[in-house]
């Protein structure tokens, strides 16, 4: 079996779709994009397909080793999403080939289900309790909400303030039992994340996130020492060598690494079981599409320190299209009573409907992140 081409779609809301295929008529799904970054992805892609064409795609890890060492130039979110989704593709088509989950190729699950969250608030976080009341009511036992709009790097206390009502206004409405994650979004600097991290404690939060931007994660020990709630970080982490350097100062409990900005689901088994090493928990970072969460469950399925996975049906950035519009089947990621079941399907256990998106990568997407100022002018976190 030869890999004889690898195809592409831009697809709403902000999404890049990869099918790899072969002679034999065997085939594969990836989800390889950098939000906001999709044209640049997607030229990556078709780069890296002059050292797949011709190749056998049941080599993966031979052909990973091919595109991440062979460039000479390698790391960095574009080049790791473009090899992510070529990784996934690769997983998707072998267990597809062989008639088994990509889970199954890998040692077996662990797990039946998989714990998940939910989004509330936005991105300039409002509504928050209203927003968690409900996803409580539809059986979610845990969601994530944006901490703060954009923060000086020295900002007033009112700022703090505000932040700390809102988290104490949803722990209000959902009681003490539901997991509250909390986004900083790399907007908080060293100088306000001191002080706001340390008035978060009294309500118990599931965890913190990107509690400073990742070039600045040297910092956490100054800090973050002491507190009594998990700090979680790595969705702009692109390699295990990232996570290693993070994982050697002890000072984060959940790692966070996106299986479409990664490397794919081979790299992020290595990140998973490093982080086990350190006995550090593992929440796959996932804001997007259909594809990448499913590569992400198949990685929760065979890793024991994975404890929850993020999901984006009914974000806030979804528009136009959601999650489970893609999908043949959408029963194959129905999350129940907060939990979603393990794929069993071949592949990544997800069957993509190509008509459905032909028919939208028609429409396609130019989607960029806002881009925020302070008062004065500057440049701002988003």
């Amino acid at each position: 079996m030869k890999i004889t081409r690898l195809k592409t779609w831009q697809v709403p809301p902000r999404w890049l779709f990869l099918k790899i295929e072969t002679d034999e008529g065997a085939y594969g799904w990836g989800e390889p994009v950098v939000e906001g970054r999709a044209a640049t992805v997607e030229a990556a892609v078709h780069e890296l397909a002059d050292y797949l064409v011709g190749q056998d795609p049941h080599r993966i890890e031979h052909l990973w080793n091919v595109l991440y060492r062979g460039g000479f130039y390698r790391g960095g979110p574009v080049l790791m999403s473009a090899i992510a989704g070529i990784d996934q593709a690769l997983w998707d088509l072998k267990g597809r080939d062989l008639g088994v989950p990509v889970h199954q190729l890998l040692g077996g699950r662990v797990r039946d289900r998989m714990r998940m969250y939910a989004w509330t608030g936005g991105d300039r976080p409002s509504e928050v309790a209203s927003g968690a009341r409900a996803l409580v009511e539809q059986g979610f036992t845990a969601f994530k909400m944006n901490g703060t709009p954009e923060m000086a790097i020295v900002d007033s206390h009112r700022k703090i303030d505000e932040a700390v009502a809102r988290v104490a206004e949803a722990r209000e409405a959902v009681g003490p039992d539901v997991g509250i994650a909390i986004d900083f979004h790399g907007r908080v600097h060293r100088p306000m994340a001191k002080a706001l991290l340390r008035e978060l404690e009294p309500f118990h939060p599931m965890f913190v996130e990107e509690p400073v931007a990742p070039e600045h994660l040297p910092s956490l020990p100054h800090i973050a020492g002491g507190l009594g709630y998990p700090l979680a970080t790595g969705e702009r982490l692109h390699t295990r060598f990232a996570f290693r350097d993070l994982l050697a100062d002890g000072m984060v409990d959940i790692v966070q690494p996106d299986l479409s900005h990664c490397g794919g689901i081979s790299e992020g088994l290595k990140i998973a079981s490093l982080a086990a090493c350190h006995d550090v928990a593992l929440a796959p970072h996932c804001p997007l599409g259909p594809l990448t969460l499913a590569a992400s469950l198949q990685v929760d399925a065979v890793s024991h320190n994975a404890f929850i996975q993020e999901q984006s049906m009914g974000i806030h950035y979804n528009r136009d299209n959601d999650v489970l519009d893609y999908l043949v089947d959408k029963s194959a990621l129905a999350i129940e009573d907060g939990f979603c079941a393990i794929p069993e399907g071949p592949g990544l256990g997800v069957e993509i409907d190509e008509h459905f998106v032909e028919e939208r990568a028609r429409v396609g997407h130019r989607w960029r992140n806002p881009v925020w100022t302070h008062e004065d002018g500057s440049v701002a976190e988003w």
